[in-house]
């Protein structure tokens, strides 16, 4: 297990990438990582509210129980990873991609998810409360067994059932304009 003081010292060096490791229970409220790569890493418990890992790529990572409040994930790649329990509080979560990412029970109230990827996400529990989920793609993704009072659900993306592969999508959409 790599320790803050060391990840961090690597990081200012100019390394980012720390895929496949092992960050469980990390301290790393506040930090800048953007860019950073911890793709399968194990950062359940984590503490990353505040941090920076805009652009960064988290692919399958475990982020389990982690604390994500006003964490900056936009333009992050979070497909596949496993949120379960997490709190993205007033987390910016701007054009990541959420594909198949796992985020039953998670708390998003407040997050801002404008333009955000959700195709084949798993929700059910998730509080989106207050959120904005303006032109989020919820591809094979429903809110039901949601909470989404107040949220904003502004023109949500969802193709049209016409049997179009992902290449040839025809945008549907919900809301004012």
């Amino acid at each position: 297990m790599v320790n803050i003081t060391q990840l961090r010292h690597e990081y200012n060096q100019g390394y980012r990438d720390f895929s496949g490791i092992s960050l469980h229970g990390i301290d790393l409220k506040e930090s800048h990582l953007s860019g950073v790569d911890f793709s399968q890493c194990d950062l359940s418990s984590a503490d990353l509210s505040g941090t920076d890992l805009s652009r960064s790529n988290l692919n399958r990572a475990n982020l389990t129980d982690a604390e994500l409040t006003q964490a900056d994930l936009s333009g992050t790649n979070l497909t596949g990873v496993n949120f379960i329990g997490a709190d993205l509080t007033n987390a910016s979560l701007v054009g990541a991609d959420l594909t198949n990412a796992d985020l039953r029970m998670a708390n998003l109230e407040g997050a801002d998810l404008r333009g955000a990827n959700m195709t084949a996400a798993i929700v059910s529990g998730a509080n989106f409360c207050n959120a904005n989920l303006t032109a989020a793609c919820l591809d094979e993704t429903g809110l039901e067994d949601t909470d989404h009072d107040g949220a904003n659900l502004c023109q949500l993306r969802a193709p049209a059932m016409n049997g179009a592969r992902d290449k040839d999508h025809q945008w549907i959409t919900w809301g004012a304009h």
